[in-house]
């Protein structure tokens, strides 16, 4: 599903226009970047899904085709995990 027809399936359950509920999308979307680039909370919608900033450590890798070492700096990475009602509903339940 793409975003057009998440648009379209969230305006016609919700009774809205796709305008109204393509800005709710993208308010959303912003919303939860804001916060996780903060990094000092989480975001949590519950039974369905969390979105949280980790830090990864620096670390050494190796180039695959030439097998010599690279380094790659500390940073940020964003954790999604699912909540109880999607895991069910992955299960098809």
């Amino acid at each position: 599903m793409n975003r057009r027809e998440l648009t379209a399936a969230r305006a016609d359950r919700a009774e809205v226009t796709r305008k109204d509920a393509d800005a709710l999308l993208t308010a959303l979307a912003e919303t939860v970047g804001d916060v996780v680039a903060r990094g000092d909370e989480k975001v949590t919608i519950p039974g369905f899904l969390t979105f949280e900033r980790t830090h990864r450590a620096a670390r050494t890798a190796r180039n695959p085709q030439t097998g010599d070492p690279i380094d790659i700096p500390a940073g940020f990475s964003v954790k999604i995990s699912a909540g109880s009602k999607l895991k069910e509903a992955a299960k098809g339940k």
